[in-house]
């Protein structure tokens, strides 16, 4: 039976980094942080990983080892006034060793309330073990990045979640068993994330306890739905999954993988991303990776969105997929996304140089007299409607700032460029 005051997931936590599962490149007994918990001046360090990936265990295993006194904090609920109180105690009792603080969740204090722990971390007072689902090179500012060493996680796979599985069994002493179907089947729903496994597997004997079971000692794929469920996907909408999910499917569009594109799409609707993230981004692909190759990508992304927005969900979601499709199989050119980078920092350079004269409307005889617009062609009055004159600032030289592509429509534009470019040399 489960001791009904401690949860499994707690009663199975390892003890030591040799039983930490699935990161062995940091607590195997060739990993960094077997190195690192035997030295007698504890370092601060931040553990990066998805939920259940072991953030909070191997938090737990240092910061024993470096203070039997250290003290866990959640960024969710402690306040930054309460934390500057207790920094300030700590450092007034000049302790021999710093306390150890464990703070999880950490990517919640903001960028100025992490500005809290840099004396305090600068001078010694505390070593902090931060644990955070966010990648730190976003959600934690660089000071304090400056301050720590990040370690990254991974997600547990296959083998690492069934060893876990075959731990839980073993601790449970249970004459229950999974079918080799059932096993894969729950490890999948946990999604790599080990505490929900643990969960999965407790609210399963929960149910087998109160009799629901009916002396089953072998479950199989089918019972298991009956006692657990369908379990939704995990999925973060502001976390990493949320923003690598777009940049592959940005990036498979972007290498005409018309088939890569639908299946990142497909895994974007099967966890509900919001159809209107995906759609601005499509209207962006448009732009930066096909631009004037093929003007329609942009019309196709705005027609899509328009479509959506009448049909919604599942009707509307077939636009975004022709969307998808045709952006990954139009010509690609970054010419437009290289040509506003180079003008813009142009820009930049010559903020200060003055327009020409002859591109300035005179409205006023005062203007006039000044030399406003003094020189302007009309090019419809020229016989090729092209005057030839030069916009660019008189102190700023001519320069290319966009270059098409030879691929698609730009070719076509290429060729009117270097058209022009002859009249305005001939002239």
């Amino acid at each position: 039976m489960i001791p009904s005051h401690k949860p499994l997931a707690e009663l199975l936590r390892p003890a030591c980094l040799e039983e930490v599962i699935g990161q062995e490149a940091l607590c195997g007994s060739d990993g960094v942080l077997q190195e690192w918990i035997k030295t007698d001046r504890p370092l601060s360090l931040v553990l990066w990983g998805p939920p259940g990936s072991g953030k909070t265990t191997i938090a737990r295993i240092l910061a024993q080892a470096w203070d039997p006194m250290w003290e866990s904090l959640s960024a969710i609920t402690a306040s930054a006034a309460d934390l500057k109180r207790r920094f300030e105690v700590l450092r007034q009792q000049k302790r021999f060793k710093p306390q150890v603080l464990f703070m999880d969740e950490v990517h919640h204090f903001n960028r100025s309330q992490q500005d809290i722990f840099l004396p305090y971390l600068e001078d010694g007072t505390i070593v902090l073990i931060g644990a955070t689902t966010q990648n730190p090179s976003f959600a934690l500012n660089p000071a304090f990045l400056s301050r720590v060493s990040v370690f990254a996680l991974s997600g547990l796979g296959e083998d690492p979640m069934a060893q876990l599985l075959g731990r839980a069994f073993a601790h449970l002493n249970s004459r229950l068993s999974l079918t080799a179907e059932a096993s894969a089947q729950l490890i999948h729903w946990a999604s790599g994330d080990g505490r929900v496994l643990i969960s999965m597997l407790e609210a399963i004997m929960a149910s087998l306890s109160q009799g629901e079971a009916n002396g089953i000692n072998v479950l199989t794929l089918d019972q298991l739905q009956k006692i657990i469920g369908q379990r939704p996907l995990g999925f973060d909408r502001t976390g990493d999954d949320h923003y690598n999910l777009m940049s592959t499917l940005h990036k498979a569009v972007r290498a005409s993988d018309v088939d890569g594109a639908l299946y990142w799409l497909a895994r974007m609707f099967q966890v509900g991303e919001d159809r209107a993230y995906i759609l601005r981004r499509l209207v962006r692909m448009a732009s930066e990776d096909i631009g004037l190759a093929d003007p329609q990508g942009l019309t196709q992304s705005i027609a899509a969105w328009q479509a959506f927005e009448r049909l919604g969900v599942p009707e509307g979601d077939l636009a975004i997929v022709q969307a998808v499709i045709y952006l990954a199989s139009a010509p690609k050119s970054n010419a437009i996304y290289k040509a506003q980078k180079v003008a813009a920092g142009l820009a930049k350079e010559t903020a200060h140089a003055a327009a020409p004269m002859h591109s300035l409307n005179a409205p006023t005889g005062l203007m006039a007299d000044m030399g406003y617009g003094d020189g302007y062609i009309y090019d419809h009055d020229t016989p090729e409607a092209f005057s030839g004159q030069c916009y660019f600032p008189p102190k700023v030289q001519r320069q290319v700032l966009y270059a098409p592509v030879e691929r698609g429509f730009e070719r076509d534009i290429a060729k009117r460029l270097a058209y022009w470019k002859n009249l305005r040399e001939r002239g």
